[in-house]
């Protein structure tokens, strides 16, 4: 019976803190459908988390690879002063990626609703 218990209470915190990080990354990232990327992606920094061996399969037209086991040595390489576009294969590493870039002080990011993996755009492969 105790097991129980620790079971639900476990399940029970791991569902709050996914609540709160939905709810706290909603505060500054936004989530843009392919439409809405599409048309301001140009304007701004596009970056691609993914690791390399990913990137070079295919990326979007454009994008700079700066893999989120990386960024912190390389946030130097992305301006605080211009929108900034994310995008994974899926979408989690790129708001992962966000809330590292949101606690340096990066404030227009906005990343790829569902991923890469839902892009019908123009890519480029290696």
């Amino acid at each position: 019976m105790e097991a129980l218990y620790f079971i639900l209470a476990l399940i029970g915190v791991i569902i709050a803190y996914s609540a709160f990080n939905y709810f706290y990354q909603r505060r500054f990232l936004k989530t843009l459908t392919e439409e809405e990327f599409k048309a301001g992606y140009r304007k701004a920094q596009l970056i691609d988390v993914r690791e390399p061996n990913e990137f070079n399969a295919g990326h979007i037209l454009g994008a700079r690879n700066i893999p989120v086991s990386q960024l912190k040595m390389r946030m130097k390489e992305i301006r605080p002063d211009k929108p900034v576009y994310l995008y994974c294969q899926s979408g989690a590493r790129s708001a992962r990626a966000a809330q590292m870039l949101h606690r340096k002080g990066y404030q227009e990011l906005s990343h790829l609703q569902g991923g890469f993996k839902k892009w019908s755009g123009k890519i480029k492969a290696k």
